[in-house]
This record gives structure tokens, C-alpha cells and sequence, in this order.
């Protein structure tokens, strides 16, 4: 594997295929934890991890159980109980070691089970064949793109808490109108050819 392909798979998970801004995967935990800076920075650092993790054991699972007695079709059900249980894993390591963040992340850390964005990354590495390197490189900066989206559109959202807007717009409604133009500025990307 060259360096311009390692490079083609980072930026392409970060900026032109982004899960959030892109592929509109992830969507519940974008809008639910972007609301503050401490929530969003802890959400953006356990999907990266879970991500990553679960892109590793899926691998396993698919290569070396599912493939080879022939139930391909299982994959789903198979992805979302190694999702569950590296979440599970997750969970139980922050209330122990960090209860603040677990107090503060609340119903989105196990949420992160159903995360369409971590299933699809599981999903698309498993239908393209990559291998074991490959597919952990794309699911950890798919994750990182997540981060990114997430940490940029928190920032946002706490700038707009101080600032000015017509009454119809004060709240939810601006921080999709925000989204919009967040996701419409990375489909710049989308022509970017790297190498």
C-alpha cells in the first residue's frame, strides 16, 4: 500500500465522502450533541473509537466466520451485536473512569449502538472487500470526519446562542438552516480528485 493511497482513503473518509455533511449518516447524535462544546467533544472522541474498534472485529467476523460458511446475509444482524457490544465496552469504561462526560453524553453514548454512521462504515468496507488495514484506516477517519462535522457545527451553535436572529429562526430551526450550509460547503469537495 502506497502513501497516495493511504491518503486518497484519509481525506476521502474525512472530507469528500463525510459521513455526516455528505452521506447524511449520523444525524441524531450530530443534532443532539452539538449543542454544547463538552458533549460534542466527548461524543467526537467515542465514535472515532468505536468506529475503529468495531471496523476491526467486523472484519474478523466477516472474514473469518461469515464468508466462510456462507451467511453473508447475516452481516447486519452480526455488525449491529459487535457495534453493541464495543459500545457496551465504551460505555461502561466512562462511567467508571470519566462519570462526568458519561452523565453528560446521557442517552447518545448508547445510541452510538444504532448510529447509522458507524453501521455504514462496517457495511461499506465489508461490500468493497477491503482488507483488515484498509478497512480500520477508513472507519477511523470516517470517525474523525464525524468529528470534525461535529466539533464545527458545535462551535457554531454556541456562537449562535448569543447572536441576533428573527424569532422564527431562534433555535432548532437555525441550527439546521447552520447544517444546510455546513453540509453545502462540503460538497465542495465532492470534485476534489487528491492524486
Amino acid at each position: 500500500m502506497t502513501w497516495q493511497s493511504l491518503m486518497t482513503i484519509s481525506l476521502g473518509a474525512i472530507l469528500i465522502e463525510n459521513f455526516v455533511l455528505v452521506k447524511f449518516l449520523g444525524i441524531c447524535p450530530f443534532l443532539g450533541t452539538s449543542k454544547k462544546m463538552d458533549t460534542a467533544l466527548g461524543m467526537s472522541m467515542a465514535v472515532p473509537f468505536v468506529m475503529t474498534v468495531s471496523a476491526a472485529v467486523v472484519w474478523a467476523v466477516d472474514s473469518f466466520l461469515l464468508k466462510p460458511i456462507g451467511v453473508e446475509y447475516m452481516r447486519t444482524v452480526a455488525f449491529i451485536l459487535v457495534i453493541a457490544s464495543v459500545v457496551q465496552t465504551v460505555e461502561m469504561f466512562l462511567k467508571k473512569t470519566l462519570p462526568d462526560l458519561h452523565r453528560a453524553l446521557g442517552i447518545y453514548l448508547p445510541l452510538i449502538t444504532t448510529n447509522c454512521a458507524v453501521l455504514g462504515a462496517a457495511i461499506i468496507n465489508s461490500s468493497n472487500g477491503t482488507g483488515f488495514f484498509e478497512s480500520v484506516l477508513y472507519a477511523f477517519c470516517a470517525g474523525l470526519g464525524f468529528s470534525l462535522a461535529l466539533l464545527m457545527f458545535a462551535a457554531i451553535r454556541q456562537r449562535l446562542e448569543f447572536s441576533e436572529c428573527p424569532a422564527a429562526f431562534e433555535g432548532f430551526p437555525i441550527a439546521l438552516v447552520t447544517a444546510g450550509l455546513l453540509a453545502m460547503s462540503f460538497m465542495g469537495f465532492a470534485g476534489l480528485e487528491i492524486f
